[in-house]
């Protein structure tokens, strides 16, 4: 079985890692989120790749749920001695991609190409791309303001409410993706946050319309236990922008895109008008993670 997962944060990563330990690499193919893409010290980081990359190269740093295990933190330590920006965490092994990737992306090399080149390097089986190769920008809008995506989540540690998303940018989509889509056995959405996680990547025309098109069933994979996120602010974002956290309230953000929705056997499915999939979808280890790629992939082809 081959299938395609949208994905983005920290939730997207270890679903694709869980699909991946259940199919294999070969049979998976993340198309990831890069609206929360940025500039750092003049180096362009990708947050939601990397997360991708480092949780299927086994060295993702499962307790912070960003960047890489057994991380140091020299170099930051002296941008902030020197009274650089330090309030986006870049770790010492990280901070090796990104010079990389801007260097290739510098001279004239896609960021599609570059990921798979970094997927390779460091051993990831699976196909990994981002949704599109073209600036596609997050912004967050507040009672306070408009920010970018990391300024909104990192810098203000996501404390505004949110009154919109805007997703900034004329995108087409990376190559491969829409090959990806129209020959997959099986569409997935991860366990990401509907609005900054996932939007996104559905922002890029051609890919929600592929979606919409689809041959093959959707399944999207709740990012809420029993109403609440596990991390993150899905849930506030839910409440204040569909109106509630249940099931229901997470379909209606894909509506007319996703066939079945996995839900955690807490949860309430009142309303809810695709096929419900239950099951505990906490991914603390392989066996819960497991479990839950197992639920997604349960609905027939």
């Amino acid at each position: 079985m081959n299938v395609v997962v949208l994905s983005g944060g920290f939730g997207g990563a270890k679903f694709v890692r869980a699909l991946v330990e259940t199919l294999g690499g070969e049979s998976v193919t993340a198309v990831v989120n890069v609206g929360d893409d940025l500039e750092f010290l003049g180096l362009r980081v990708s947050p939601d790749l990397d997360s991708v990359l480092y949780a299927l190269a086994g060295v993702a740093d499962e307790k912070r749920g960003w960047g890489r295990a057994a991380e140091t933190w020299n170099a930051l330590e002296t941008v902030s001695h020197l009274g650089g920006p330090d309030w986006f965490k870049l770790g010492d092994r990280d901070l090796g991609l990104h010079v990389v990737r801007t260097e290739a992306l510098s001279g004239g090399e896609s960021l599609s190409s570059f990921t798979g080149r970094a997927s390779e390097a460091f051993g990831v089986a699976a196909t990994l791309v981002p949704a599109t190769d073209d600036e596609l920008r997050t912004f967050v809008v507040t009672p306070a303001g408009t920010f970018s995506f990391q300024e909104w989540f990192v810098a203000r540690a996501h404390r505004d409410e949110v009154d919109g998303v805007d997703v900034r940018g004329d995108a087409s989509p990376a190559p491969g993706v829409l090959d990806a889509i129209d020959s997959a056995d099986l569409l997935l959405v991860g366990p990401s946050n509907p609005y900054v996680s996932v939007g996104p990547i559905l922002a890029v025309a051609e890919i929600r319309a592929a979606l919409e098109q689809r041959r093959v069933p959707c399944v999207a994979v709740s990012p809420l236990v029993a109403g609440r996120a596990v991390r993150g602010p899905a849930d506030r974002m839910l409440a204040r922008l569909a109106g509630g956290t249940t099931p229901a309230h997470v379909a209606s953000v894909y509506e007319g895109l996703v066939d079945a929705l996995v839900v955690d056997e807490d949860d309430d499915l009142a309303e809810l008008d695709v096929q419900p999939i239950v099951t505990r979808t906490l991914m603390q280890d392989e066996e819960s993670r497991r479990r839950v790629a197992e639920a997604a992939l349960s609905v027939p082809a």
